[in-house]
């Protein structure tokens, strides 16, 4: 199982350690790195900001909403990434959420998600292939556009700028079944947003038949501490805004998410509290026993014992939301 390490998106302004956690990182072995953003920093900019000061290891976006971004727009990020680092770019992508996509970028949420994320998906390898202009007739992505509102003047076009690969590693974040499953087909690569080693049933009928060499690289927070309560702090805070926040209550993929990892209870109160203005009750919500499964907190030995869950399961690489080097360090002492 190889190790990543994962920044997230910028608070209310950059965190100054991020290119010294990503350059040591890099000397601990770290397979790779990746960014975010939601709505305040983006994915790609911080990404080459560490590639300018990395040699190695691999740069990932974890994610890159496609709402920001034309298909074509993004294939130009990533190709243009790929090649100032040499090779080291991965294409992470999302949907987001209606609240986000609506909210936020100012756009409809795609009635049919999964159509969506094919078609998008389907475009960005148009372009790295380069094997000629990008046509497609898509329901939401049509190149050239010919919309009721179009001049009729639009040109397939291929990328001026060869990329550097045409095989660029895309990889998708999934929640649902039915877009894991496509997710499975579509992409080389899947980024759970929460992922339990003790209820990999949960996603089972989901990855049947994976392809070779098909990636699942989850995000878990690590947090080397005496203190196992106090270290899930930050965990439960993490999942009670995506719960409680980061969707409508009627529609909230990361809450059905939980409910399917067996918790719909704890998830809808969660929600509850959230929504109606008492954040700190939300986290506290939260249950314990599942911010615990889903990262890996506590001293050296705990946390050696339960890295041989992840380890045993079909995870391929584990991206780590680690607070200080010193984390990084033992992570990579027993992850050898």
């Amino acid at each position: 199982m190889r190790l990543g390490l994962a920044l997230g998106y910028w608070g209310r302004g950059p965190d100054p350690r991020h290119l010294e956690l990503a350059q040591k990182a890099e000397r601990l072995g770290y397979d790779s790195v990746w960014t975010a953003e939601s709505w305040g920093s983006d994915a790609f900019t911080p990404l080459t900001w560490i590639a300018a000061h990395t040699s190695r290891i691999r740069l990932g976006t974890a994610i890159a909403q496609m709402a920001a971004r034309s298909p074509t727009t993004t294939a130009m990020h990533a190709l243009t990434l790929d090649h100032l680092s040499g090779g080291r770019m991965m294409l992470g992508l999302g949907l987001s959420g209606p609240q986000v996509v609506e909210g936020w970028y100012g756009r409809p949420f795609p009635r049919s998600p999964l159509t969506a994320t094919r078609e998008y998906v389907d475009v960005v390898r148009q372009v790295l292939r380069r094997e000629g202009p990008v046509e497609t007739d898509g329901r939401f992505h049509a190149h050239p556009y010919r919309g009721e509102d179009a001049t009729g003047l639009g040109k397939p076009l291929k990328p001026i700028t060869h990329p550097l690969r045409a095989d660029l590693p895309i990889l998708l974040g999934a929640e649902g079944p039915k877009n894991i499953a496509q997710t499975t087909r579509i992409a080389d690569g899947w980024l759970p947003l929460y992922w339990s080693p003790t209820r990999t049933d949960a996603y089972e009928a989901s990855l049947t038949g994976l392809p070779e060499d098909f990636v699942i690289a989850p995000m878990a927070r690590v947090t080397v501490c005496d203190d196992v309560a106090e270290g899930l702090l930050p965990v439960k805070a993490m999942l009670g805004f995506y719960i409680g926040g980061m969707g409508h209550a009627k529609r909230n993929f990361h809450a059905d998410l939980m409910a399917r990892m067996g918790y719909a209870d704890e998830a809808r109160r969660v929600q509850e509290l959230f929504l109606a203005g008492r954040r700190e009750e939300a986290v506290l919500a939260v249950p314990d026993a599942f911010a615990d499964e889903i990262s890996l907190v506590g001293p050296r030995g705990r946390i050696a014992e339960r890295l041989e869950l992840w380890r045993k399961g079909p995870v391929t690489d584990l991206l780590v939301l680690a607070p200080d080097p010193h984390t990084l360090r033992v992570l990579a002492e027993l992850n050898s």
